[in-house]
């Protein structure tokens, strides 16, 4: 796909609003001390706001460029932008359009070629619908890329991430790893819950990458990653 080794990886998360964008940002940031062109890619993203410029972008789009240390045009690192704030699939059909995967395929193919390192960030859980016939699973298989599950530490959270990760598997993905995002300050157990997850996680070869605190105004610089050998 292109002459220099990159490396890539997919952020998916246990459900939305569990902290996908901030975990991504953390692993660009850990990425950056390793190597010099790191780019992140919110490959679809639904809730659009005036930018500022005449034109329109995501705050998770944005978040990613802020963390990123290699600037692309628009149309490479957010292919696809929709303006309404709901599933992908009910706000592509309010826009009038499709998703379909090989401008995202093409965008990816563009980072990798200039890039040193791609995050692409998910949108919502694993099995979230991209059209009638296409779901957020369908655009990793057709990436090839490792998985990085983000996983929201709250009740509930235990069958949500084992069923993700065996469906991760199932896909034939490798799971790279897991993140935990402590996205309830108030929860009880934390730890019996998070040492229950290292368990059942690490039994599907999946180590835990961050284990991010709960943070009222949330930085990704404070996010400590450990990245596998080989991003390093």
């Amino acid at each position: 796909m292109n002459a220099h080794r990159t490396i890539g990886c997919f952020v998916t998360g246990t459900d939305t609003g569990v902290g996908k964008t901030l975990a991504s940002c953390g692993l660009l940031h850990a990425l950056a001390r390793h190597h010099a062109r790191v780019v992140g890619m919110k490959a679809v993203a639904a809730g659009a706001e005036p930018d500022g410029q005449g034109g329109w972008a995501n705050e998770d789009t944005l978040a990613l460029r802020a963390a990123s240390t290699l600037a692309v045009p628009p149309e490479l690192d957010n292919p696809v932008l929709l303006p309404d704030p709901m599933s992908p699939h009910i706000a592509a059909r309010r826009a009038g359009v499709e998703v379909t995967l090989a401008p995202i395929l093409d965008a990816y193919r563009q980072l990798a070629a200039q890039a040193d390192a791609v995050v692409v960030e998910g949108a919502g859980g694993w099995r979230v619908p991209l059209s009638e016939t296409l779901c957020i699973a369908d655009l990793a298989v057709a990436l090839q890329l490792p998985v990085v599950l983000v996983v929201g530490v709250k009740l509930g959270c235990l069958n949500h991430a084992v069923l993700t990760a065996e469906a991760i598997r199932a896909a034939g993905l490798p799971l790279a790893g897991w993140v935990a995002s402590r996205v309830e300050p108030q929860m009880l157990v934390p730890e019996e819950n998070m040492d229950w997850l290292r368990n059942q996680l690490g039994r599907l070869g999946a180590p835990l990458l961050a284990d991010i605190p709960w943070q009222a105004t949330p930085d990704p610089r404070l996010t400590g990653f450990s990245l596998p050998k080989e991003w390093q």
